[in-house]
């Protein structure tokens, strides 16, 4: 593994225990105006955001282990599971979220827990990225003998050298994203990491008024005691 990927993994390791003391700490304030509730969101949210990032990249060394076991998985119920989770997030950020699915076929081969987090780190960008009051736009619908799911927001263009980088599927390590501060392509890489464990394809369309990051899963074949 690469040495700085690796120690990332480290710092991140070393890291989960204050975000965790700070997302407590921050849930535990009342805030005694406007103002004060707005920071306690804003910190709440933060953290919450690096938590998950951090359980993320502790998962991808796990990756090589092959632990992750691949089922069949009901591709609307995680999208479901998702947004409801960051629901709260568009709406401290004044932004909207439309879901459209048109999918048929109704289960792809994946690990859940894998493709909740490319899911959410699609949908942490949309919010982070979109203008005030935009909206952000899952969808699911089949591709082939595939079912794609993408997240288009309204955000800054995508640099033309990553969109290739993500259309080749040779994002190796966490790299900045020009056009869009702030960012350390981390969520980018973590996806591209998780979706090629799932032996699915992972994506990027430039738009002149932002970007779609789309995965394209495998259609189960078999059934699933848990659609």
């Amino acid at each position: 593994m690469d040495l700085e990927v690796d120690g990332i993994l480290v710092a991140a390791h070393e890291l989960k225990t204050p975000l965790a003391v700070l997302r407590q700490l921050a849930l535990s304030f009342e805030g005694a105006n406007d103002g004060d509730e707005y920071i306690r969101s804003e910190m709440v949210k933060v953290s919450e955001r690096a938590i998950r990032q951090v359980n993320d990249l502790t998962k991808i060394r796990r990756l090589e282990d092959g632990l992750f076991v691949m089922e069949p998985v009901s591709v609307r119920s995680v999208c479901d599971e998702v947004s409801m989770e960051l629901k709260h997030l568009f709406g401290y950020n004044n932004r909207n979220l439309s879901i459209k699915y048109s999918n048929r076929a109704p289960l792809v081969t994946a690990n859940r827990d894998l493709l909740i987090s490319v899911i959410y780190n699609f949908l942490s960008n949309a919010i982070r990225y979109s203008g005030e009051g935009t909206r952000a736009e899952l969808t699911v619908r089949d591709s082939h003998d595939k079912v794609r799911v993408a997240v288009r927001d309204y955000g800054p263009a995508l640099p033309f050298n990553l969109w290739k980088e993500i259309k080749s599927g040779s994002i190796e390590k966490p790299t900045s994203v020009a056009m869009r501060p702030g960012s350390s392509g981390l969520g980018l890489y973590i996806a591209s990491k998780f979706s090629r464990y799932m032996n699915a394809d992972v994506g990027a369309i430039r738009h002149r008024d932002g970007t779609s990051f789309y995965v394209e899963l495998p259609i189960s074949r078999q059934a699933s005691l848990f659609v």
